[in-house]
C-alpha cells in the first residue's frame, strides 16, 4: 500500500510532550502527509498556527483517558478546541456508565459533543475495547452511530490493552459504511497497521508512524 499515510493521525499525547515536540510531529506530518496530528488540548493552538493552510489537520482528545468527566465539561473542551483551531475531536465515552447499562446516559454524552462538532469538526468516539465486553463495545457503537458521531475508535492508548483486529472488525460490523472506524494503540509497525486496515480501519492512531513509514520505504 502506496497510500498509507492519508490513514494515520500522527500522535503524541504522553503528559510531558513539550512545544519542542509538537512543532517535531507538526513537521514530520507535513513532510509525510498523515491524516492529522493528534495532541493533548493545550497545544491546539500551537500546532494549528503550525499547520496552518496545510492538508494536515488538527486532531485533539476531550474527556481523557478515562471518559469521566460530566457531559457539560467534555462540550465545553470540545468548543474551545474547536475555537483554537481543532478539526477532529477524539472524545472517550463515559465508561463506567456503559458498564451500567445505561445507554441513555451514553448516547447523551456524545451527542452534547456531536452538537457542538456538527458542521465544525469531524468526531471520533473512543470506546476503549479492552475494557468492554463484546456486546458491550456493539452498544458503544450503536450509542455513537444515534448520536451523531463520524467515527468510533478502539482506545485511548493509556489503558490495559490497544487495538485488536478483532475489535476492528466487529466495529465495522455494527457501524457499516456510514461511520469510520479508527484503530489506535499499540500499532507500532507496518504489518499491525495494514492488519488493521484490512479489518475495516479507515484511520491508524499511532505514535511510530515514522517508523512505519520507512518500513513502507523498504
Amino acid at each position: 500500500m502506496k497510500d498509507l499515510a492519508p490513514y494515520i493521525d500522527h500522535t503524541i499525547l504522553k503528559p510531558e510532550a513539550s512545544e519542542e515536540d509538537i512543532a517535531r510531529i507538526c513537521n514530520e506530518a507535513l513532510e509525510y502527509g498523515f491524516a492529522s496530528v493528534c495532541i493533548n488540548p493545550c497545544y491546539v493552538k500551537l500546532a494549528s498556527s503550525i499547520l496552518k493552510n496545510s492538508s494536515v489537520k488538527v486532531c485533539t482528545v476531550i474527556g481523557f483517558p478515562l471518559g469521566a468527566n460530566t457531559s457539560i465539561v467534555k462540550a465545553f473542551e470540545a468548543e474551545e478546541a474547536i475555537q483554537n483551531g481543532a478539526h477532529e475531536i477524539d472524545m472517550v465515552l463515559n465508561i463506567g456508565a456503559l458498564k451500567n447499562g445505561d445507554l441513555q446516559y451514553v448516547t447523551e454524552d456524545i451527542a452534547a459533543v456531536a452538537r457542538v462538532c456538527k458542521g465544525k469538526a469531524l468526531l471520533k468516539v473512543i470506546i476503549e475495547t479492552c475494557l468492554l465486553e463484546d456486546d458491550e463495545k456493539v452498544e458503544a457503537c450503536k450509542a455513537a452511530k444515534l448520536a451523531g458521531a463520524d467515527y468510533v475508535k478502539t482506545s485511548t492508548g493509556f489503558s490495559k490493552a490497544g487495538a485488536r483486529e478483532e475489535d476492528v472488525a466487529l466495529m465495522r460490523k455494527v457501524v457499516g459504511d456510514d461511520m469510520g472506524v479508527k484503530a489506535s494503540g499499540g500499532i507500532r509497525d507496518l504489518d499491525t497497521a495494514l492488519a488493521m486496515i484490512r479489518a475495516g480501519a479507515t484511520r491508524i492512531g499511532a505514535s511510530a508512524s515514522i517508523n512505519i513509514m520507512k518500513e513502507l520505504d523498504k
